[in-house]
Order: C-alpha cells, then sequence, then structure tokens
C-alpha cells in the first residue's frame, strides 16, 4: 500500500491525519497542511506507538 488514506474513525472530523504504509516505513501527515509536515516512522516506531495508544484508559 502505497498511497495515503485516512482513518474511518475520522471521516467526519475536522483534525484528522492521513497515514500511508511503505515497505519499512509508516507516514502520517496533517490533512489540513498536508505540504507542511511529514512524520516518519519505522515498524518498530510505529508499533510502539500503537501499543502505547491503545493501552488501558485509551478511548478512540
Amino acid at each position: 500500500m502505497n498511497e495515503w488514506y485516512k482513518s474511518s474513525y475520522s471521516e467526519n472530523a475536522a483534525q484528522c491525519v492521513e497515514l500511508r504504509h511503505l515497505p519499512s516505513r509508516v507516514q502520517m501527515r496533517d490533512t489540513q497542511n498536508r505540504e507542511d509536515a511529514l512524520l516518519s516512522f519505522s515498524a518498530a516506531e510505529w508499533t510502539a506507538l500503537v501499543a502505547v495508544e491503545s493501552g488501558p484508559g485509551h478511548t478512540p
């Protein structure tokens, strides 16, 4: 998958991010400022971030 996509949880949200999966990285960008900033995570970094955000007390 090389295309940008937005979570189905944020379809109608004004403030959200888009993701794209590359062979060795996951990239994230702001939907309102697509050209300004880009975060890029290794597979290990992305897995750790998702684990923390999905942990106890997390509300999607």
